[in-house]
């Protein structure tokens, strides 16, 4: 059940309308770095956490902080579109609400929308959920919840940057704050769960099983046979401590393949039967 007081979470306010500013913040609400994203991320991870309760509230509790900023970035960017024109027949010229429509405005904002935000990115694609990773291992999810958070902060930076409004500058402040908050949660939780010794993902599969001379092998392919480029990940004990990393170029193993004629009836060129 969730509850709402009607109220924002952080102070919204736009001190000069801009219409392709607006745009930009559709990326915030719509992209694939966005709050929709994370929203639905957490929660439908939350429904799906198996184990100690806890991680299903961090992450319960998370998922409604972020349909909070969802508001938050929606009446931004309704604020934003205040003043654009209503019709693309006004003679305004040097008027920058028109100029913005010319020159950058997403038209669905005003004509699907009435000069409010919707659930799309700055190109106008709606956000189809192709990107929320919610795998039922725990130690999974966080680790596809700290990049989610990385992204969403690399883009609240860009918007920062983009924007001299000072009330723009504050929201995004906030939100910047609350993602940095949030990478460390998650990496926090990871390092409850084991931190680096939780991979590799699921621990819960035996690695005698595995095809061990390959579970720390750095394969170059390079053509000429040469060994790659020697880094951490190359020489020395495995990150997760169990192994020893090695590295050899890679030779092919496997046959050439065939998969013989194609079958009578299966739509194929009677020279492939």
């Amino acid at each position: 059940m969730f509850y709402t007081d009607n109220k924002l979470q952080y102070p919204v306010r736009v001190e000069t309308p801009n219409p392709i500013f607006a745009r930009a913040l559709q990326q915030a609400i719509g992209g694939v770095e966005g709050e929709i994203r994370v929203a639905m991320q957490y929660f439908f991870q939350a429904c799906g956490a198996r184990g100690n309760p806890k991680y299903r509230d961090l992450l319960m509790n998370t998922a409604a902080e972020e349909l909070g900023h969802i508001e938050m970035l929606a009446t931004a960017v309704a604020l934003n579109l205040e003043g654009a024109p209503l019709s693309m027949q006004e003679e305004a010229a040097g008027d920058r609400a028109v100029a913005a429509v010319m020159g950058g405005m997403n038209l669905k904002n005003l004509l699907s929308a009435g000069l409010s935000a919707m659930p799309i990115d700055s190109d106008g694609v709606p956000f189809d959920m192709s990107h929320i990773y919610a795998s039922g291992n725990i130690a999974a999810d966080m680790s596809a919840n700290v990049t989610a958070e990385s992204t969403g902060r690399i883009l609240a930076v860009r918007l920062y940057n983009m924007t001299d409004d000072p009330g723009m500058k504050d929201m995004l402040s906030y939100l910047i704050a609350r993602d940095t908050m949030h990478q460390n949660q998650w990496m926090a939780a990871l390092e409850e769960l084991g931190g680096t010794t939780a991979f590799p993902i699921p621990n819960s599969f035996p690695q005698a099983e595995e095809k061990s001379e390959f579970s720390y092998a750095y394969l170059g392919f390079q053509a000429d046979g040469s060994a790659p480029v020697a880094g951490r990940w190359s020489q020395g004990p495995s990150v997760d401590g169990k192994g020893e990393f090695t590295t050899e170029p890679m030779m092919p193993m496997g046959q050439k393949p065939d998969l013989g004629a194609a079958k009578p009836h299966s739509g194929a060129q009677s020279e492939q039967m």
